[in-house]
């Protein structure tokens, strides 16, 4: 009877992971007692044996229960073959969740962004543009490109009403990044002010982070979690151009340029990866090509069309094989 009641009480804490476990044809156990580390005495078994277990699961049925509460009580961690799936802790507190935000910021793509932005700030000072305004830009108008414009714009000598219209050009680009971040980050009692804040910290890098990560954090948490994330980014990238403007003069103008592309290189590439159908490869490979030609067709509306044409082909090719398919 009391190892039935143990198998009961895994199988009950297991429940709320069970997204986690059927997600794989395999799942690690921990055996013979729960630990903390998935070790070298993990057996490999069936989601339908942790689920049922078989009447042959190697060892004894005190061995299968101490495996089953092993997963149940080790954070709820369940790892396949090829990736983990880490279901998050909802009992944490949200100084926790923001303290893991920050963390997240210091990854690779965070150093990439860093790197860009060393770039952009030997490229504010051979613009004119003061140590103050610069830091002042990094934090208020926060995408790079968008930024990159704004010094072009007063390095050429450009009124404000249009350099503000090339901005906001620009930052339109973020609008639909905000539409797809949003919803995952809204719950029924996130309030409309929150959101307005956080969207300010939109950009390449934290939008790819986020969208990467939010699904392993909890939904009342995720408004937090980001808060962390795209604070950690702007922060550390307020100093870094501070730092960087007083030593600009020894950093060459080549590697100022590449430094600049690190960013929309890693932003092409983490996008080619996680595109969830063809229509998304097509349309950049398009994008690719005919970005160039549009660039001396059409200079002043080079991207807008060559999005626009790509993304309508791409669309339209998924549309007819859709068709295709259904026929």
């Amino acid at each position: 009877m009391e190892i039935g009641r143990i198998v009961l009480k895994a199988r009950r804490d297991l429940s709320d992971s069970l997204h986690a476990l059927l997600a794989f044809d395999y799942t690690h156990v921990f055996i013979p007692e729960p630990v903390l580390t998935f070790g070298r005495h993990a057996l490999t078994v069936r989601v339908a044996d942790v689920l049922q277990p078989p009447t042959d699961f190697p060892g004894s049925m005190e061995r299968r229960c101490a495996a089953f509460g092993a997963v149940a009580s080790c954070g709820r961690a369940c790892y396949g073959r090829h990736m983990s799936i880490w279901t998050s802790d909802a009992t944490a507190p949200r100084s926790t969740w923001f303290l893991r935000g920050t963390r997240a910021a210091f990854s690779l793509p965070g150093l990439i962004l860093v790197s860009s932005f060393i770039g952009f700030a030997a490229l504010a000072k051979d613009a004119g543009v003061t140590v103050a305004q610069a830091a002042f830009m990094t934090g208020t108008v926060w995408a790079l490109p968008s930024m990159v414009v704004l010094v072009g714009a007063v390095a050429s000598g450009a009124a404000l009403p249009a350099a503000m219209l090339a901005v906001t050009l620009s930052a339109i680009r973020l609008m639909p990044m905000v539409m797809a971040l949003a919803p995952e980050m809204r719950t029924g009692k996130t309030r409309q002010c929150v959101l307005y804040l956080l969207a300010h910290f939109v950009a390449v890098t934290s939008w790819v982070l986020a969208m990467e990560r939010l699904k392993r954090v909890p939904p009342q948490m995720r408004t937090t979690y980001y808060a962390g994330l795209g604070g950690t980014l702007v922060t550390t990238n307020v100093i870094v151009v501070t730092v960087v403007y007083a030593v600009a003069d020894a950093l060459p103008s080549a590697v100022s340029a590449a430094l600049l592309m690190l960013t929309p290189m890693y932003f092409l590439t983490s996008l080619w990866g996680s595109a969830r159908e063809r229509a998304g490869h097509v349309a950049m490979v398009l994008g690719l090509v005919l970005g160039p030609v549009f660039h001396i067709v059409l200079p002043q509306i080079d991207l807008l069309v060559a999005g626009l044409i790509g993304g309508t082909v791409a669309y339209g090719l998924q549309f007819w094989r859709r068709k295709v398919r259904a026929a």
